[in-house]
């Protein structure tokens, strides 16, 4: 019984459940093909998203152009509130220099729009928000 434990229990729970329940990607099942894919990282190690993760685990995660760098604070009961899901894991401050160096380069990358976008230049950027 090791493995069936409750999700509130303190030995540890599924990376993909853990991901989902910190609120770090929107769906289960997005956390389970970031996993299956190699874009998350338990200490170094790529894993399955069966790997449980236990509390002071390191998690390498990418995300687009992203990429974070947490330690695992504690273990979440259920999937709350955003500010109730960042007190289980604490971002390390490596992680967040290079996150404000990326959003500064793609800032200063972006070009300045030349005013009002027409009617069919709104609907490229809709479709493009839409993904």
């Amino acid at each position: 019984m090791s493995e069936d434990k409750s999700p509130g229990d303190q030995a540890g729970l599924r990376i993909d459940k853990w991901l989902w329940f910190a609120r770090l990607f929107k769906s289960r099942s997005q956390a389970t093909d970031a996993v299956a894919g190699g874009l998350v990282h338990v200490n170094g190690d790529r894993v399955k998203p069966s790997r449980v993760v236990h509390v002071d685990d390191r998690l390498h995660i990418t995300k687009d152009e992203t990429r974070l760098e947490v330690i695992v604070r504690g273990m979440p009961v259920r999937r709350g509130p955003a500010p109730e899901a960042r007190q289980h894991y604490e971002e390390t401050p490596e992680s967040i220099a290079a996150r404000e160096q990326q959003r500064e380069r793609n800032r200063l990358a972006a070009p300045a729009p030349d005013g009002r976008p027409d009617k069919h230049a709104r609907r490229v950027l809709r479709d493009l928000r839409r993904g």
